[in-house]
């Protein structure tokens, strides 16, 4: 991320942020993660930061974290234990220990469900693994305390017992020597001392000669004596010795300890750079905390969505002192990018603007921010700031100088993923100059579409913010009846300086400020007010184009809305008309069998014209009735899949059912406007127009087929199916080609022999029938005519 001036973190106070964020840290580590903390702007990278500070942020609100508290780089040690034969003091070995448990504990905690609950945080940690052999190997060494086990080794238990016994027995000893020496009178007030790591008796100087042994050191003024008495120089010359063969022995143990961790350096520094990290994201998590900030949604693109934001350290000031922090709201509606502020001074335009760019800072270093849950944020690849005195002794340049050295840095390396903060616009110069000036530079800006917020007092700027599209108005709201701002932003509404009713309040005389008045003229504030007026009418008539779009959107869905029902409602009219041909249909089917009984009557009794003539009649009737239903198929069943017929031919090898519904199958063979199409093992005959793409269906086997010549081939179908010896998938499939051909083939009336057995097929029978959406009787026949062995179905 690009960033300009040089001191810009000191602008913005970023510095500030990132020195409470050094306190948080638990040890060095931290500490110099912090100081090599960067904004980024890879989207994926601080996404990944932020998750992991929400979840670490998450797991202390929660109490469910591991522990860390203070510990030692040991960059150093390890650097040292790498030298071949270099033997590692204890102290280094306590702060590799240290280290290490921290560590472990990280492991640890991500045992189980925790790893589901913090995934940013597992992250971290998934590629590696911890080798507990290292702080076991440690701990046969070191104990709790960072001491020297007094059973680190057999022989080094051995010298301790011993010295421990000399020094029970020189306890002893001594005693009985200072009770007779003190009935005496030979020994001052303070009766025993240490010099040169010896025990001694402090004996006045008079009585040095009656006592044997040896004088280790005398006092300042020669008064006192320290001797050792000759009866315990034996004992603490066997301590000495004992404790020479205690240090040689330690050595021995930490050489050894010191060539067994020498392979493991290159893992232990990994283990390092992991405590490191996750000191960096507690410190960022507390942090967090303190400020009651969130997390907002982020987008890979410059945008604003702040809701009831709060500057970082005002808000930790005021919290101190128990004073409420007023927060913003700060959203980019409407095609706008940059945000001209302006309003009375000390009415919070600089700490709003100073807000927003270090909220930026913060959330492109990983930072939550405090803002409401909800609030949205985008990533910029540039962020430049233009605050304060700009004066500039080194480089011989005056603010107003200065000032434009920047603007020409903005200008030169400004794009559209760049966020442009300039404070107090304009100023430094002659106001008409200087102004003419600003809007030449906020042309060019804007029209290099950057974002930004820029705070001014100048009217020329905020009249240009009204007419150019891409920039609004904002200002801090002030209180005109108690004269005192209220540090509300407004976005949308440009704000008065109130320079006059400021200096009355402070006390300047009326004369003073009526020649002000007079000099300036009514014109000035009536420009204000006018722009203000303006202001709003435009942000209402924004509005209701707003609610105006919003409307018509809405119509448009309704009307679409009403066009499908229209639709469905035609459709379903259609359909119902069908199905009441068609059963219509079926009933002249009956009807013509009972006149065809009827002619063989008949013609047993020779009558053969009555009979001929009913036929005819019988003929024409439901000849009408076949034209209407034919007719009726086509508007319901051809006509709406016009349209899909474009979607694709349909081919050999596809999936098709039949337009009417039924079965699947798979196109076996095209001859012009027929395809032979089989439906398990049924083949049939249908023409194109009465298919319709569908999926693949579920194979199953069969040793039975049925073949048909047309779908409207009515005279071969056998209206009786025997499925006796199937398996159960394969009655299904049988039994639903079988009722698929009955449907087409209109036949009302059927049988299907399963046999009794132990009524599974009985069962998969009455299962397939009632997937049909037709109304249909089931029934079984009497005991003489099969039982419950044969099926009955009378389609309706």
């Amino acid at each position: 991320m690009q960033l300009l001036p040089r001191d810009l973190y000191e602008k913005l106070e970023f510095d500030k942020v990132l020195e409470l964020l050094e306190k948080e840290c638990l040890g060095e580590l931290g500490v110099e993660a912090v100081k090599a903390l960067q904004p980024a702007d890879d989207i994926e990278l601080i996404e990944r930061s932020l998750n992991e500070t929400h979840e670490f942020k998450h797991s202390v609100d929660e109490n469910d974290t591991f522990s860390i508290s203070g510990y030692t780089v040991i960059s150093e040690e390890l650097r040292m234990l790498e030298v071949e034969g270099y033997v590692l003091p204890e102290e280094g070995m306590r702060n590799i220990k240290i280290v290490l448990n921290f560590t472990h504990n990280i492991f640890r905690f991500f045992r189980g469900a925790r790893r589901e609950t913090y995934p940013a945080l597992y992250a971290n940690i998934r590629e590696v693994s911890f080798d507990e052999s290292l702080i076991e190997a440690i701990g046969k060494v070191i104990d709790e305390e960072g001491n020297i086990r007094p059973d680190a080794s057999p022989e080094l238990m051995k010298i301790r017992r011993q010295v421990q016994s000399k020094q029970k027995e020189l306890e002893r000893q001594f005693r009985i020597i200072i009770n007779e020496y003190r009935s005496k009178g030979w020994l001052s007030d303070n009766i025993e001392s240490f010099r040169n790591g010896r025990r001694v008796l402090s004996v006045p100087s008079e009585h040095k000669r009656k006592i044997r042994g040896i004088i280790h050191d005398e006092s300042t003024t020669g008064k006192t004596a320290f001797i050792e008495p000759e009866a315990i120089i034996e004992i603490n010359n066997d301590i000495f010795d004992l404790e020479t063969d205690e240090r040689r022995e330690i050595y021995r143990i930490l050489r050894e300890l010191s060539a067994e961790l020498r392979p493991y350096v290159p893992q232990m520094r990994i283990y390092q750079d992991i405590l490191g990290h996750f000191d960096l994201i507690q410190a960022k998590a507390r942090l967090a905390r303190q400020m009651n900030a969130v997390q907002p949604q982020l987008f890979d693109k410059p945008h604003f969505g702040i809701q009831k934001g709060r500057h970082p350290l005002l808000y930790l000031k005021n919290n101190k002192l128990g004073k409420k922090t007023v927060p913003f709201d700060f959203t980019l509606f409407g095609g706008n990018r940059i945000l001209m502020l302006s309003g009375p001074n000390a009415g919070g335009k600089s700490i709003t603007l100073k807000s927003v760019g270090l909220m930026q800072l913060m959330l492109q270093s990983g930072l939550l921010i405090p803002m409401e849950e909800g609030s949205e944020m985008g990533i910029f690849h540039e962020l430049f700031a233009d605050i304060g005195d700009q004066q500039s002794i080194e480089d011989d340049l005056s603010t107003y100088s200065s000032r434009l050295e920047n603007m020409r840095n903005f200008l030169e390396n400004a794009g559209q993923n760049t966020l442009v903060l300039i404070d107090e616009f304009g100023s430094g110069t002659d106001p008409k100059i200087g102004g003419a000036i600003a809007e030449a530079i906020l042309q060019e800006l804007n029209h290099k579409k950057v974002f930004g917020v820029i705070t001014t007092h100048y009217s020329n700027l905020k009249i240009y913010s009204f007419k150019a599209k891409g920039i609004v108005n904002g200002s801090m709201y002030f209180d005109k009846d108690s004269l005192s701002p209220t540090y509300e932003l407004q976005v949308g509404r440009p704000g008065s300086s109130y320079a006059y009713e400021i200096a009355e309040k402070s006390g300047l005389s009326k004369k003073v400020l009526d020649y002000a008045k007079h000099r300036t003229g009514k014109n000035e504030k009536a420009v204000d007010q006018l722009l203000v007026d303006l202001q709003q009418e435009k942000q209402e008539l924004e509005e209701k184009l707003r609610e105006m779009k919003e409307r018509e959107d809405k119509l448009d869905k309704l009307i679409k809305n009403y066009e499908q029902l229209h639709r469905e409602l035609e459709f379903r009219r259609k359909k119902i008309k069908l199905e009441s041909k068609e059963q219509a249909l079926q009933q002249a089917a009956r009807d013509n069998r009972d006149l065809e009984r009827l002619v063989r009557e008949i013609k047993e009794k020779q009558n053969l014209e009555k009979a001929k003539e009913m036929a005819t009649q019988a003929k024409e009737e439901r000849k009408q009735l076949s034209e209407e239903v034919g007719g009726l198929i086509e508007e319901v069943y051809y006509k709406p899949a016009a349209k899909q017929e474009k979607a694709g031919e349909i081919k050999v090898g596809d999936f098709v059912k039949l337009r009417t519904g039924g079965a699947t199958g798979a196109v076996e063979s095209i001859n012009r406007n027929n395809a032979v199409v089989t439906m398990g093992q049924m083949r049939m005959t249908i023409k194109l127009r009465d298919l319709q793409h569908a999926k693949a269906p579920l194979e199953v086997q069969s040793s039975r087929s049925v073949q048909s010549d047309t779908v409207a081939q009515t005279a071969n179908f056998e209206s009786k199916l025997d499925i006796r010896g199937m398996r159960y998938d394969e009655a299904l499939k049988v039994v639903e080609d079988f009722v698929d051909q009955a449907l087409i083939s209109n036949s009302n009336s059927l049988q299907i022999v399963h046999g009794k057995g132990n009524g599974i097929l009985r069962k998969a029978v009455r299962k397939k029938l009632k997937e049909y959406n037709v109304t249909m009787d089931i029934w079984h026949p009497e005991q003489q005519q099969g039982g419950d062995g044969v099926t009955l179905v009378e389609i309706k």
